[in-house]
């Protein structure tokens, strides 16, 4: 199956998603089919600012009908914060839509989890993952840890690189949620890649672009024979 990423939402995010998917298939012996389209970042931060889910879901179908033309099966927005629009895009999308907040839910039922904590854009935070996990129980920020969490996620995902002080800030939040009940605190900002991967931070995370990426590694890859 050939993927579709739209990416850009930010560079890290897309990179983290490249690397992962072409680890996987390359561990599989398996060829990757695969083209990434650049969304602009600042377009994006614009519409959701003023919730204009309808017009960032017409941004998308436009990038995904170039996906399309390229030979695509499927699309995935490589950027939770940009899933705001995912279901007026999925309206539209001349593709099917590989809908991150649904694989996250997934995975998260799967494991048995009920109580979460976030980390991410405030909006993701805020909105519950856009209301994909209103029926988990959401253990909240302490003071303003949620607005500064907000601000820095932003100012990362924009720098496309964390300040090591960036780093102890999110792992001491994330361990403040662990502390204050979460079982499990999620990465849920793609871009977070940046503080958390390959480092020890004393916390239990799910990382949300990871579980997006393994969700597109089982469709693109064909059924192996026994």
């Amino acid at each position: 199956m050939h993927l579709g990423l739209v990416g850009g939402i930010g560079p890290a995010a897309t990179e983290y998603y490249y690397h992962h998917l072409t680890a996987a298939h390359a561990k599989a012996d398996q060829p990757l089919e695969l083209t990434i389209v650049q969304a602009d970042i600042k377009v994006l931060l614009r519409n959701l600012m003023a919730r204009d889910q309808a017009a960032q879901a017409e941004v998308y179908r436009q990038l995904a009908t170039r996906l399309q033309a390229a030979g695509a099966d499927v699309v995935a927005i490589t950027s939770l914060g940009g899933h705001f629009c995912i279901e007026q895009f999925e309206a539209i999308s001349p593709l099917p839509v590989v809908n991150a907040i649904q694989a996250v839910r997934a995975e998260l039922l799967r494991r048995g989890v009920r109580s979460i904590g976030l980390l991410g854009t405030q909006a993701v935070m805020e909105s519950q993952m856009y209301g994909g996990l209103a029926d988990f129980e959401i253990v909240p920020h302490s003071g303003d840890d949620l607005v500064a969490v907000g601000r820095e996620y932003l100012a990362m995902s924009l720098a496309a690189r964390v300040s090591e002080e960036q780093r102890e800030f999110f792992f001491r939040v994330g361990r403040q949620l662990q502390a204050a009940g979460a079982e499990v605190v999620l990465l849920a900002g793609t871009d977070l890649c940046l503080a958390f991967d390959g480092r020890e931070c004393g916390v239990s995370v799910l990382d949300c672009a990871l579980v997006h990426v393994e969700a597109l590694t089982k469709l693109s890859m064909p059924a192996l024979v026994p």
